[in-house]
C-alpha cells in the first residue's frame, strides 16, 4: 500500500521555518524572536534526519543489489545536490562582493574565517559535517553540513541494505536499524563524553546517522502495526496529536537543559512521526486542509538551503542601509518570510524539479547508448 504523509511533510516546512527564525534571532533584539522556543529551535534538524530515514526506508524497504543502490544515489544526487552547488556559489560570491560592497556600507569582511579554500571544498564535496583540522565552525552556507550528514546516511543506509540482503537478514531489519542508531550515539558520547548531539561541522555526521536510523525504527514499527492501529476511534489519535504536539514545543522551551541529553528528541520525534504518519486525528485534519502549509512542506528544501543567505542580504538592507533597529524585527520578520518563502517557490521550480527531473533524462540518456 502507498502513503503519502501529506501531514510529516507539512512538519517539516514548519520546522524549516523554525530553522529560519532561530538563525534570524542572530540578527533581532525582540521578544517575539528572541525567546527559548526560537532559540532551541537547532534541535529541529534532528527531526529532519528522522523524517528522512522513514521516508527513505518506507521508499527503499526492498534495496537488494548494488545496481539499486547505484540508482538510490544517483536519484538522491540529483534530488539534493543542485541547489546545494548553487547555493554554496551564490554564497562565495557574496563573500567576493564585501570588498566591493564594503565601500558603501559596514560589511563585516572577516564575518567569518572559516570561510576559506579548504572548507569551500570540503562544502562541495559535501564533507563538511565531518570533523577535519583546523575548522572552528560551520562555514560558507551554513545549514549545508546536514546536507553533507544526509548523504553520508544514505551512503551507510545503503551498504546496511545490502548486508541485510546478502546475509538473509531481512528478519531482524527493525533490530539492525535500531542498532544502527545506538552505535552512532555510541561513538558520539565516547568521542564528545557527553550525550549532547547537536553538532555541525564537527560530528554531525554521527548526528546524522543517529536520526537517519531512529527514523528507518520507526517506519519498520509503523509497517508492523499500521493494519491493526488504523481502525483505532480517530478521537485517540486526536488526543495522542495534541500530546505530541505539547512534549514537542516544552521539550524545545527547555532545550538549554535537554539539549545535554539529545537523545531525548531522537525519541519525542520518532513518537511525533509515528503518530501523525497514521493523519487520523483532528489536528492531521486540520493541517491538511491548508493549501498554504502544503506549499511550506513543498518548498522546505529550498527553504532551509535558501534561508542563509537571505536572512544576510535582508539584515544588509534593513538595517544596515535603510537603518532600522534590531527590535523592528518584532514585524520585519514577517516581510523577511515571505521573502524566503517567494524564494524557495522559485528554487524548487527552476532547479530542484528541473534537475529531480534530470535524472529521469540521464536515465532515460543511458538506456538508450
Amino acid at each position: 500500500m502507498k502513503y503519502r504523509f501529506s501531514v510529516l511533510d507539512i512538519f517539516r516546512g514548519l520546522f524549516a521555518s523554525f530553522v529560519v527564525l532561530f538563525h534570524m534571532a542572530f540578527f533581532t533584539n525582540t521578544p517575539v524572536i528572541n525567546n527559548p522556543i526560537v532559540e532551541n529551535s537547532d534541535v529541529f534538524v534532528d527531526f529532519f534526519f528522522v523524517l528522512s530515514g522513514f521516508v527513505i526506508t518506507y521508499r527503499y524497504q526492498l534495496m537488494a543489489t548494488t545496481e539499486e543502490f547505484g540508482t538510490f544515489m544517483k536519484k538522491r544526487f540529483f534530488r539534493i545536490y543542485p541547489l546545494h552547488f548553487v547555493m554554496l556559489f551564490v554564497t562565495l560570491l557574496m563573500e567576493l562582493d564585501k570588498e566591493y560592497m564594503s565601500h558603501y556600507i559596514h560589511v563585516n569582511k572577516l564575518d567569518n574565517p572559516n570561510n576559506n579554500v579548504l572548507t569551500f571544498f570540503t562544502s562541495l564535496f559535501l564533507v563538511n559535517s565531518i570533523k577535519l583540522f583546523n575548522i572552528s565552525d560551520v562555514s560558507w552556507n551554513i545549514p549545508s553540513w546536514s546536507i553533507s550528514a544526509e548523504v553520508i546516511s544514505y551512503i551507510v543506509f545503503g551498504l546496511v541494505m545490502i548486508t541485510i540482503a546478502r546475509l538473509s537478514l531481512q528478519r531482524y531489519k527493525s533490530i539492525i536499524y535500531l542498532l544502527t542508531a545506538l552505535v552512532a550515539l555510541g561513538l558520539l558520547a565516547l568521542i564528545t563524553r557527553s550525550f549532547q548531539i547537536n553538532y555541525s561541522f564537527n560530528y554531525g555526521f554521527l548526528r546524522g546517522l543517529i536520526g537517519f536510523f531512529t527514523g528507518a525504527f520507526c517506519y519498520m514499527i509503523f509497517s508492523k502495526t499500521v493494519s491493526s492501529l488504523s481502525h483505532i476511534n480517530p478521537l485517540l489519535f486526536t488526543f495522542a496529536e495534541i500530546i505530541i504536539v505539547f512534549a514537542i514545543f516544552i521539550s524545545i522551551y527547555w532545550g538549554e537543559t535537554l539539549k545535554y541529553y539529545g537523545f531525548v528528541y531522537e525519541i519525542i520525534f520518532l513518537l511525533a512521526i509515528y503518530i501523525f504518519s497514521f493523519e487520523k486525528g483532528k489536528l492531521s485534519s486540520i493541517l491538511n486542509s491548508s493549501t498554504l502549509l502544503h506549499r511550506v512542506g513543498t518548498y522546505s528544501y529550498s527553504i532551509y538551503l535558501t534561508h542563509a543567505v537571505l536572512l544576510s542580504i535582508f539584515n544588509i538592507v534593513f538595517i544596515r542601509i535603510l537603518k532600522f533597529s534590531p527590535e523592528d524585527y518584532s514585524y520585519l520578520f514577517i516581510l523577511n518570510l515571505i521573502l524566503i518563502y517567494y524564494c524557495s517557490q522559485w528554487t524548487y521550480k527552476n532547479i530542484e524539479i528541473k534537475f529531480k527531473d534530470g535524472f529521469s533524462v540521464f536515465k532515460t540518456a543511458k538506456s538508450s547508448l
